[in-house]
């Protein structure tokens, strides 16, 4: 099937296929007319048969979305807009819906939300066409998550698990790292047969530019399909840019397979969407939201799941980030978006202003997957390291007063610094997660203890260099996994330092 430079639409097939299917007779239509335009919509009248989400073809070669149904206009939303465009044209009633391509042709490409190439290449040429926005699947046709799904980052895939199928919301202010984390994923899915699709809403281009290149850089983009609607795009297209991401996502799993969806960032994606319903005359709810803001993003997120062995068995794990003024998680967008999603990884300003990058706030971020998404040795390992760490959280606050310590509590306050110092982590570095392991295991038996805070990171990359040279693997025994770390830890004098 052809599609035609936009990608929305297929092409009308030629005469020759046309004509032997020809049948005579009389035929009724309807013709509109654009009443008015501005903003990204239009009002058009003269056309009491369209119907919802129903594509809309006018004279000019504009393209628009049935979104509001009224007694004498119906309100539509711009995809494809040209000069031309302006009270007086003929508007004609399509009877299509909305589709994007999908398929393998769609890897390592930057579209549009209708599929259109935005990279300078040719069009993609896929077989397949879906509508943008279905049905979640069934209850029945889901299964438990249960395998890990691993970003790469030492606190996130130790304290707060990401299963494949789960649906986990990355939460902060402005500038605090949530797309640096998200991006780390889509790198660490590399060689794990992982697809991945990242939507970019209302992003700025050097933005968007930079997070192309940076996947580009590090090989990521192979595996990985970027869906743009930029900060100068139409609404529209904006307002349906997480819908055909997950679309695109979506067609994977159908097929079996295990797939990742970013949404950066849905706070932008709200805003496009009230400014819509607004110019479209919908009635305004809180914070002139329309009514229905918590059903728009809890239809996407749902389509997010783990299916079962007999719909296939294919996942699609979802990132949704989200925005948050001076840290109040409990604004209107960003509490809708806790309540649909499988927890939260809160970004904290202090915790970025002090140095700790990753800026990951461990006492509110949670995952309500939890262990069940972990592999059972991770999971015995992580649990006793996260108990010491929010145990030395509460504790560091007495340190503050300058008060007299016991020396058990002196230990434990020494040996939650080491730990502090071990889960930094830099960007665009994701880690095995053998090498979790490695850590894991040495931070618990208690082989760092000794180690200058300055001197961690050169024990660390020992282990990351001999872990390359080794043959130990996830399932082995503690015994197994101590007694390599030993071994590697032992010439670690012999590491230049930094």
């Amino acid at each position: 099937m052809k599609i035609n430079d936009r990608g929305a639409l297929p092409l009308l097939p030629n005469a020759d296929q046309c004509l032997p299917d020809y049948q005579p007779g009389l035929r009724i239509s309807e013709v509109g007319s654009v009443a008015s335009v501005g903003d990204g919509v239009a009002w058009v009248s003269g056309l009491p048969s369209a119907a919802m989400d129903e594509l809309l073809d006018f004279a000019d070669g504009s393209t628009g979305l049935v979104f509001r149904l009224g007694k004498e206009h119906i309100g539509a939303i711009l995809l494809y807009q040209t000069d031309a465009l302006t009270a007086g044209t003929i508007a004609h009633r399509s009877g299509r819906s909305l589709v994007i391509s999908v398929g393998d042709a769609l890897l390592g490409r930057v579209i549009d939300p209708l599929g259109a190439p935005l990279d300078g290449l040719p069009a993609p040429e896929c077989r397949k066409l879906l509508p943008l926005d279905i049905l979640s699947p069934p209850i029945v046709d889901r299964d438990f998550v249960h395998d890990p799904l691993y970003s790469g980052n030492k606190i996130v895939d130790t304290m707060i698990p990401v299963g494949k199928g789960q649906r986990q919301l990355l939460i902060g202010d402005d500038g605090v790292g949530k797309s640096a984390l998200a991006v780390d994923a889509v790198i660490n899915q590399r060689d794990k047969d992982v697809y991945c699709v990242y939507v970019l809403v209302g992003q700025k281009r050097s933005t968007a530019v930079d997070i192309i290149e940076t996947l580009r850089y590090s090989g990521a983009i192979a595996h990985t399909t970027v869906v743009v609607a930029e900060a100068t795009a139409l609404p529209g297209l904006k307002y349906l840019a997480p819908f055909a991401g997950c679309t695109v996502a979506e067609s994977w799993m159908q097929q079996g397979k295990d797939t990742l969806v970013v949404f950066d960032d849905l706070s932008t994606h709200a805003q496009t969407y009230r400014e819509l319903s607004l110019l479209l005359r919908r009635p305004p709810g809180r914070e002139a939201y329309p009514g229905d803001i918590f059903y728009l993003h809890a239809r996407l997120l749902e389509r997010a799941t783990c299916l079962s062995a007999e719909a296939g068995g294919g996942t699609l794990t979802a990132l949704p980030i989200v925005e948050t003024k001076e840290g109040d998680i409990a604004s209107y967008i960003p509490t809708n978006l806790i309540s649909i999603t499988d927890g939260q990884i809160y970004f904290d300003k202090a915790l970025f202003a002090a140095g700790f990058l990753p800026a990951i706030d461990v006492t509110k971020s949670v995952s309500r997957i939890g262990g069940a998404a972990q592999h059972p040795r991770i999971k015995e390992e992580a649990g006793h390291m996260k108990l010491d760490y929010l145990q030395f959280l509460e504790l560091e606050t007495f340190t503050r007063f300058g008060t007299r310590l016991d020396p058990a509590v002196e230990h434990k306050i020494q040996h939650g610094r080491l730990l502090r110092e071990i889960l930094k982590q830099d960007r665009l570095l994701p880690l095995p997660i053998e090498l979790q392991m490695a850590w894991l295991v040495a931070y618990n038996a208690g082989l760092l203890d000794a180690v200058e805070l300055p001197q961690v990171h050169r024990y660390l990359d020992q282990m990351a260099a001999r872990l390359k040279e080794s043959d130990i693997h996830l399932e082995d025994s503690r015994e197994q996994w101590q007694a390599k770390v030993k071994e590697w830890l032992a010439d670690v004098t012999d590491v230049p330092a930094a």
